[in-house]
């Protein structure tokens, strides 16, 4: 696996969001949606603040392989499920960057309901 470029990191750092898009089968890309994003450490998650029926989410799992856009960069990514010990530390990320816009929107992405459907973006070469 390849590791985030310095100033890609420093991008999703600083950006209120993203634009996060999956692969159809056939190799071409879906619409792309926009989405809250969170750095730890070196690693990059999202989260599905409306569960696991959001449909951006489920075609992500299903196609294990997207792109995302972020302040005039694209990236292709692997989408992969993070290890269970990273979630306290992605919650506090996210109340960093996001708990300025109130605890109830910030609710939908924080917490022990929202672990199943955490992705990590691990980037691709």
């Amino acid at each position: 696996m390849s590791a985030w470029a310095s100033e890609t990191l420093t991008a999703i750092d600083t950006a209120d969001e993203l634009r996060v898009s999956s692969y159809r089968p056939d190799g071409t890309l879906r619409p792309f949606v926009i989405i809250w994003v969170v750095r730890v450490g070196d690693d990059v998650y999202i989260r599905s603040a409306y569960g696991p029926g959001n449909g951006w989410f489920r075609r992500a799992q299903a196609s294990g392989r997207g792109r995302i856009k972020v302040a005039g960069l694209e990236q292709d990514v692997t989408f992969t499920t993070p290890g269970p010990d990273v979630h306290a530390a992605i919650d506090a990320a996210y109340h960093a960057k996001y708990d300025r816009y109130g605890p109830g929107i910030v609710r939908t992405v924080v917490g022990p309901d929202v672990v199943a459907v955490t992705l990590r973006l691990v980037p691709e070469e």
